[in-house]
């Protein structure tokens, strides 16, 4: 597999929105394909607006990067190697909730939860991940 297919995806969104309702945070979820393209979405009831953006800037952002937005804060601090680096590319997400989708260590896609504190938008995002 070289892209992450609907049916996956969805299965990714699913457990993202299960964690998202376990723990009681409606959250935004973009699913994104190995491009950066979003593939899967959903705004759970209650869910701030403005995360809509977030989160598929989240999972963008990971494809990008190849990395888990959550690295990537402290290489964008004042002083720090990357800083400025959530100007680049129309608008990265430098703080944690997305994070890249692999299988058998070739990266397919995305997730990118938005709307709760970054520690509870990383859990969901890995509930995403663990589905896949």
């Amino acid at each position: 597999m070289t892209s992450l297919p609907l049916q996956k995806a969805q299965a990714v969104l699913a457990a993202a929105i299960a964690k998202a309702d376990e723990i009681g945070q409606p959250m935004n979820i973009a699913v994104v394909d190995d491009g950066g393209h979003l593939i899967a979405f959903a705004r759970m009831d209650g869910a701030i607006k403005a995360s809509i953006d977030i989160s598929t800037r989240k999972a963008r952002t990971s494809i990008l990067m190849n990395a888990p937005t959550s690295a990537l804060m402290p290489l964008a601090q004042p002083g720090a190697e990357l800083y400025g680096l959530e100007q680049t590319s129309g608008g990265l997400v430098i703080f944690g909730g997305g994070i890249p989708l692999v299988v058998d260590d070739v990266v397919v896609g995305a997730i990118g939860v938005s709307a709760g504190s970054v520690e509870q938008d990383v859990t969901v995002a890995e509930a995403g991940v663990a589905a896949l």
